[in-house]
């Protein structure tokens, strides 16, 4: 049984299972192997609103956690949190288009939009990864 402790951790695997299946997602459709691209994606998804759940229950149940470092680490923590947390935002609407445009076989549409989402979308499975690190590993809370 996962306790509401293990749950940070679960969401950094998440985000890191989605940042791997993005890229290789990304490769596959490089190469022309669209169904290998398909099921990445798919699956990227699938990773994302796991995520997605998890970090709910866990920020329901546990509100905020401060972060405790101090000196040149706080600006450096913050930058990447805001740029992290405005661009997963952004990133709801981007994914949900690009989806539907896919499995709508708007491909050319999906494509033009699929520019954009990839990048951000891999951005923020890293920097999920980051922020959990410094937070949970690098400068653990009292």
């Amino acid at each position: 049984m996962i306790s509401l402790t293990d749950l940070p951790t679960l969401n950094a695997a998440l985000n890191s299972l989605s940042a791997v299946l993005l890229f290789t997602g990304y490769l596959f459709i490089r190469a022309k192997n669209r169904e290998a691209h398909r099921r990445c994606m798919l699956l990227a998804c699938a990773s994302s609103v796991l995520f997605l759940i998890s970090y709910l229950i866990y920020h329901f149940n546990v509100g905020s956690v401060k972060f405790q470092g101090q000196g040149w680490i706080r600006p450096v923590y913050f930058t990447i949190l805001i740029t992290h947390t405005v661009l997963a935002t952004a990133m709801v609407p981007l994914v949900l288009m690009t989806l539907s445009r896919a499995l709508r076989a708007r491909f050319d549409a999906h494509r033009r939009i699929a520019r954009w989402t990839l990048p951000i979308w891999l951005y923020v499975s890293v920097t999920g990864v980051v922020v959990y690190w410094m937070l949970y590993v690098l400068v653990p809370s009292d």
